[in-house]
């Protein structure tokens, strides 16, 4: 049962903080996420190799986990969160999933027990539904996909993720060409439609498990879009055309707590101020402590109403003070010690705005995600929160008047390129039809046409 999101969870903008969410989410051991505190999630790769056996896999993981938890307690931490995203042998091979989720959990009871840490295991499915040359989203693949979630689940894994990849053959397409009907195809429609099949799949495995459905991210399309646009000197892509892709991204991610997510969401997910201002769930996020894996132009903003703290992802190996996980693992910890403190002496507003104001006009991105304009984008997704379509339609003009708003207010600069690129954009959007039914024939056909990869059978359609 998918029910749509047509009101927000927060009376205003202001109520947004770190640590604290509308329905905070109880899991793993001894952990409540969301409930008055934040926690480090710690993100991790194995070495390239590892994934030569089973066995091999699953002793780099024993490793991995023994090195986080025992740094966490050496330092003091009184919780945390290890997120183990699959490589392809993991979940192509759902019993190896299992055996590392069996094999990391033993572990972190060892030290719960001995030592009181709270702690729970997030493992994140890889969407490998794909052939050769195309997605395969239904099928036998399918079946493989969601036997790698039971695996995890009835072998330690606490909260289940994915980054799913639904609409991205179209999104790859449009966003090379500009072409802003089909990015909005992409992402807000066919994603949508993914993501409504999928996680109503994962919530009945979570169900049936008792454990957590936690959420997804719109990895595969918005932060392409982000990665592309690069830093303040790189123009392969407008960064105002990836930030309206952004904001469509969160009337997609927003589908998988439609279908019986709960939350967390996950860290890669940008748009998770969005989500957590419609849904009041909790969710992760990622920036400067993500410099090991990528940059991005809002690293502090993003702490603004986080409830875990995430590195996104580094590989496992040395470094001068101790492994990469170790080292990680201890920097957000010490952020998270910042943020409950905070809480605790009610200064957590005045850290909030501090870490916004620290990157809100470097970029239109980090502008638009400023948690006052997020929950502006979530108004103009609820306002038509039945359609998919149109809140996605409803969300990027949203953007573009944000942006426009900033600009006029003479706070927020943008480049001849970045101005003329907003003018398409939005001009783009302001031509699409009322009708949604229209747009989803329109798009159909043009796709059916134009990219020989997209399967309209894969969307059910």
């Amino acid at each position: 049962m998918v029910k749509k999101y047509t009101s927000m969870a927060y009376a205003n903008a202001d109520d947004l903080i770190f640590g604290q969410s509308k329905f905070p989410v109880k899991a793993g051991l001894g952990l409540e996420i969301g409930g008055g505190y934040t926690s480090p999630e710690v993100n991790y790769a194995p070495r390239p190799g590892a994934g030569a056996s089973k066995d091999k896999l699953v002793k780099e993981y024993e490793r991995i986990t023994t090195d986080i938890m025992a740094r966490m307690v050496q330092i003091g931490a009184p919780s945390v969160v290890l997120e183990t995203e699959h490589v392809q042998q993991m979940s192509n091979n759902p019993d190896w999933g299992g055996a590392v989720a069996h094999a990391q959990k033993t572990i972190m009871e060892e030290y719960h027990d001995e030592y009181g840490i709270k702690c729970a295991l997030r493992h994140t499915i890889g969407d490998i539904r794909e052939d050769r040359d195309y997605l395969q989203l239904r099928g036998d693949k399918y079946s493989v996909f969601m036997e790698a979630f039971e695996q995890v689940a009835t072998n330690g894994a606490d909260l289940l993720s994915v980054e799913s990849m639904g609409g991205k053959e179209v999104f790859d397409y449009s966003i090379l060409r500009n072409d802003t009907a089909g990015i909005l195809f992409g992402i807000g429609v066919l994603g949508s439609m993914d993501m409504e099949m999928i996680w109503s799949d994962i919530a009945a495995v979570a169900r049936k498990t008792g454990t957590v459905a936690a959420g997804d991210t719109d990895c595969a399309q918005a932060n392409t879009a982000m990665f592309i646009a690069g830093g303040l000197l790189d123009k392969n892509l407008a960064h105002t055309t990836a930030i309206v892709a952004r904001a469509i991204s969160a009337a997609r991610s927003l589908c998988a707590y439609e279908a019986g997510a709960i939350g967390p969401g996950k860290d890669c997910g940008y748009e998770n101020t969005i989500i957590k201002a419609i849904a009041g769930v909790p969710i992760t996020q990622e920036g400067k402590t993500s410099t090991c894996a990528h940059s991005d132009l809002m690293g502090n903003l993003v702490m603004q109403c986080c409830d875990l703290w995430s590195n996104e992802s580094v590989e496992y190996h040395g470094e001068f003070g101790g492994t990469t996980v170790q080292c990680w693992s201890e920097t957000l910890a010490y952020d998270c010690s910042m943020m409950n403190v905070a809480l605790k002496t009610g200064k957590a507003k005045d850290l909030r705005d501090i870490l916004v104001l620290s990157d809100k006009y470097r970029d239109p991105q980090g502008y638009v995600l400023a948690y006052d304009n997020a929950y502006k984008i979530g108004q103009a997704i609820a306002k038509d929160g039945e359609n998919n379509y149109l809140r996605s339609r409803n969300a990027a003009i949203e953007c573009c008047n944000i942006i426009e708003e900033g600009v006029n207010s003479g706070k927020l600069k943008l480049t001849r390129f970045e101005t003329n690129a907003l003018a398409k954009v939005k001009a783009d959007l302001e031509a699409l039809t009322d009708d949604a039914d229209k747009f989803m024939s329109d798009n159909l056909t043009k796709f059916k046409q134009e990219v020989a990869v997209f399967k309209s059978e894969n969307y059910g359609l």
